[in-house]
Order: structure tokens, then sequence, then C-alpha cells
């Protein structure tokens, strides 16, 4: 996965803060991630 996509728009999209996540995970797993990364930062 590369850390820029395009929304519906084709305007650039950042969605680097998702490369450790695999493929096919569920919102759980997103959430936990997002949640680990937010944790790492404090």
């Amino acid at each position: 996965m590369t850390g820029q996509t395009e929304d519906a728009e084709g305007e650039g999209v950042d969605r680097s803060h998702l490369e450790d996540v695999d493929d096919g995970c569920g919102c759980t797993e997103i959430w936990e991630h997002m949640s680990d990364e937010r944790d790492a930062e404090e």
C-alpha cells in the first residue's frame, strides 16, 4: 500500500498512517492499530 491515494474527487489523501495495517483486517484491528500509534506518540 502506498501512502497516497485519491478520493472520489481525485484529490490526494494521505493514508501513510495505515501502512502497517494488514490487508483484509477489520474495523477492530484498524482501531487498535490507530490507538497503539497514538499511545506511542505520547
